[in-house]
């Protein structure tokens, strides 16, 4: 984990190395302009108003005296006031390129960071979607990168800054007095331990908080998604308390984390005061020993008080760093998952043979089947009806025709290629799934049906709409194909978002389709309606129907009865109503219901 996150870190820095470059060069030269005020002070109190000799280099003596003459300086003070302006203008400059550089290379790293998860994840099994918590993986792929972000924006420079300071401020002190410069850093190592201890401790509690926020995302997520069910249920005040129950555990674990913060700054600024003291004190002590110049006490403690800050600063800095590694962790767990393994050898052949079940078993857990030896073959063009009890293995069986899962033994053909060996992208471009859910964008329907197909054009959408029983009431609508459906399709009933979900797969070219219990929330009419149209066509698709309703399974070529994962009876309708068995028993059921709503009607009449 830590060399992943290592290699990460260090793959977004030389992405955006011409940024972070010449942002550590301005840091470099910021930190240098920084240190010249006390060394320009010291030397007006020493050499100009005093008469030692000048701390300045030969070069730049040379230069000002050849330029303005000592004299001319002595009597115009306010010249080293301009040049003290002049300085921190340039400061300014340079702090403002160094932090434009940054946040562009942050910036660029957060976007490649962003694409590559999002694009990591469209590869991913279907399997990972199932068990991930949305709301986590949410999380992960904006306030974790949010927070790589913003390390990357400043704490890596506050790293370069800091360490350049002390490298500057020792290279400049030790020269004046070795022992005045020991004394007056003594708490210095102590401030640095106790920054890495925190470091140390924070991780913990910050990864902890990380968690707790990702789990009130998830629980904000469910209920945002499945508010219909809440309000249905009446459990608002019971999705409220569930959500404060996670908010307040959020809540605890930052107090946590701002408890640690807040008890670093307040010894570090402590350990800090202390140490600027015994500078101050030291200093003032050789001053009076003259010991040290007026000039060399101002550099001392400057230079002292200039070093105590990013070392102070080292705190929060480790702090960002230890949030950054979990969040890269986390990124990084996303990353590490493996996608659908590639095929350099895949098949793309035609999808119009007969589809052969052969001995197949699957489980989702090892030693746990849900499908057992399931042999059938479905002809070219024929319809394959699907009857079982909840739970029974149907919509695996049919989740295997799209590779969403591999079977644990047997094989499953096409023609006569082994599923295995086709492409998955090929496959399921060809295969078109209709599920009972049916998921809808939050665009107009036009958008929707043709998102298999954008460029489409409005005849081709129509023909689908017809086929799939939704025409009339699309155009009944105030505003037609170009009515917006709402997040999920919130505006929509169960039987006209399916409908539309149909519509939008008959988009696709489809060799194969398969109606997951789609049909489930459409009446009577329409299910006919809607049948009828798919058995039209000179080239039909073989059609796997999932259903438990017996009109729409009658007029299948094939029916498989599915009962604890194994086939138990297959046939066609008038045969199966023969056979005692699952099939005849609920054929019985249905009939009669049918038989008492005519009789009713009748009396009624």
């Amino acid at each position: 984990m830590h060399t992943q996150r290592k290699r990460l870190m260090g793959l977004l820095l030389r992405q955006n190395a011409p940024y972070f470059l010449i942002a550590f060069m301005l840091t470099a030269l910021t930190a240098l302009i920084g240190f010249l005020t006390p060394a320009l002070l010291a030397e007006l109190m020493d050499h100009y108003l005093s008469d030692a000799p000048s701390r300045l280099p030969a070069f730049i003596n040379s230069w000002m005296a050849a330029s303005f003459g000592a004299d001319f300086l002595r009597q115009n003070l306010w010249v080293f006031g301009a040049v003290l302006v002049l300085v921190n203008l340039l400061s300014g400059v340079c702090s403002f390129y160094k932090g434009k550089l940054s946040a562009q290379g942050s910036e660029n790293a957060a976007r490649y960071l962003r694409e590559t998860v999002y694009d990591h994840i469209q590869t991913l099994p279907f399997d990972y979607h199932v068990k991930v918590e949305t709301g986590d993986l949410l999380q992960r792929c904006t306030s974790d990168i949010d927070t790589v972000r913003r390390f990357l924006s400043q704490q890596v420079l506050g790293i370069v800054n800091a360490l350049l300071m002390v490298i500057i401020a020792m290279t400049l002190l030790l020269p004046v007095s070795v022992k005045i410069t020991l004394l007056s850093l003594c708490i210095t190592p102590l401030i640095f331990l106790f920054s890495m201890l925190f470091f140390r401790l924070v991780t913990k509690s910050y990864r902890e908080r990380e968690e707790a926020e990702a789990k009130m995302s998830t629980v904000l997520q469910e209920n945002l998604t499945g508010v219909r069910v809440v309000r249905a249920f009446g459990q608002a005040q019971s999705e409220t308390d569930k959500f404060d129950l996670t908010s307040r555990e959020t809540l605890r674990r930052g107090y946590v984390v701002a408890g640690m913060e807040a008890l670093y700054w307040g010894i570090s600024s402590a350990l800090g005061a202390i140490q600027m003291a015994i500078a101050l004190f030291v200093c003032i002590y050789e001053a009076l020993a003259d010991n040290i110049s007026v000039g060399d006490l101002v550099v001392i403690t400057g230079y002292v008080g200039m070093l105590i800050w990013p070392i102070r600063q080292l705190g929060r800095i480790l702090t960002d760093s230890s949030k950054s590694m979990v969040a890269l962790e986390r990124i990084g767990e996303v990353l590490r998952t493996k996608p659908e393994p590639a095929q350099a050898d895949a098949l793309t052949p035609s999808l119009k043979g007969d589809i052969v079940f052969d001995h197949v078993s699957f489980g989702y857990v090892a030693g746990r089947e849900v499908l057992h030896d399931i042999s059938f073959r479905a002809k070219a063009g024929q319809t394959i009806a699907i009857l079982g009890p909840t739970g029974s293995g149907k919509s695996t069986l049919v989740h295997l025709l799209q590779r969403l899962y591999e079977p644990k033994s047997g094989r499953i053909l096409i023609g006569d290629t082994p599923l295995s060996r086709i492409n998955r992208k090929y496959l399921r471009q060809h295969v078109g799934l209709v599920l009972q859910d049916s998921f809808l964008y939050s665009k107009t329907i036009r958008e929707n049906v043709a998102i298999a197909r954008e460029s489409a054009d409005q005849e081709e959408i129509e023909k689908a709409t017809l086929a799939a029983s939704a025409h009339d009431f699309i155009t009944a609508s105030e505003r037609g194909y170009e009515t917006i459906v709402g997040e999920r399709g919130v505006t929509l009933s169960g039987g006209q978002k399916q409908r539309i979900a149909i519509a939008r797969t008959l988009m696709k070219d489809n060799d194969i389709l398969i109606f997951d219990d789609s049909l489930s929330a459409v009446d009577t009419k329409t299910d006919a309606q809607i049948r009828e149209a798919l058995l039209t066509g000179d080239e039909r698709p073989t059609t796997f129907i999932i259903s438990h309703r017996v009109t729409t399974l009658s007029r299948a070529d094939t029916i498989l009865v599915l009962e604890d994962g194994r086939i138990t009876k297959m046939g066609s309708h008038e045969q199966l109503i023969k056979q005692d068995g699952l099939y005849a028993r609920i054929n019985a059921i249905q009939t009669g219901l049918e038989d008492m709503g005519t009789s009713a009607l009748q009396v009624k009449g």
